[in-house]
């Protein structure tokens, strides 16, 4: 199967200082690929130089055979970047029919669409973004990226303060959106038990490099990797 994301001996990072060091990565389609690290390892940056806000210093990055490396965010994001920032970003004084409405793509993710994998906002649809609960603000946000129409799907910290309930809701529509469309999804996220039972696929981050790389259950058979990276004890207990 063909990469639906490759990138190539990428260095980026913001003004003059360098973040990621020869970050090579590739997703086929179908795939949720779990990013782990402890702070500070080059995580975000990774996200947000595949959404093209940081300096590229070298490398490329290509979508589906494209060159996307020179693209400034707005373009990327039309040629199939979806992106769920950790700040979630959605548009406080717009209902959450407007929020979505406002940047949809044509494509098979239409707001109705967005509406049956989260009853939820469908509820709120004339509320406005700032009268919602966290929880279905990460909903809208997810939601608004999917109305792009996008091919990548990256999620900085979805989970993040987030009921259970909730995160267990979010994932399990994070793999059927990943799994149902022929996207990929990179997820960032902080921790590994939560993950661990969504991705395919974990990359650790040390140092703005990944020092390991692979399938979820390897990861979870050997948890003393996870430990000796992310200083994470028992990581299979959930």
């Amino acid at each position: 199967m063909p990469d639906l994301l490759a990138i190539e001996s990428l260095r980026a990072g913001y003004g003059e200082a360098i973040v990621l060091s020869d970050m090579s990565l590739r997703l086929p389609e179908g795939q949720v690929l779990a990013v782990l690290g402890r702070n500070g390892t080059g995580k975000t940056t990774l996200i947000n130089s595949i959404v093209g806000v940081t300096r590229c210093f070298g490398g490329t990055i290509v979508l589906k055979g494209r060159d996307i490396t020179a693209m400034r965010p707005d373009e990327r994001a039309r040629a199939g970047i979806g992106w769920v920032p950790q700040e979630r970003n959605i548009f406080r004084s717009l209902t959450v029919e407007e929020n979505m409405t406002a940047v949809a793509q044509p494509g098979p993710w239409t707001v109705e669409k967005v509406y049956r994998m989260f009853p939820r906002l469908q509820e709120r649809r004339r509320n406005f973004g700032n009268q919602l609960s966290g929880g279905e603000q990460q909903m809208l946000a997810i939601g608004r990226a999917l109305t792009l129409n996008p091919k990548v799907l990256l999620l900085d910290e979805p989970t993040e303060g987030l009921a259970p309930i909730i995160v267990e809701e979010l994932l399990k529509a994070i793999g059927s959106i990943t799994r149902g469309s022929g996207i990929c999804s990179i997820i960032v996220e902080q921790n590994a038990r939560k993950i661990l039972g969504l991705a395919d696929r974990v990359v650790i981050l040390e140092r703005g490099s990944i020092v390991h790389d692979a399938p979820s259950a390897a990861l979870k058979a050997d948890p003393a990797v996870l430990e000796r990276h992310l200083g994470v004890a028992g990581a299979t207990a959930h």
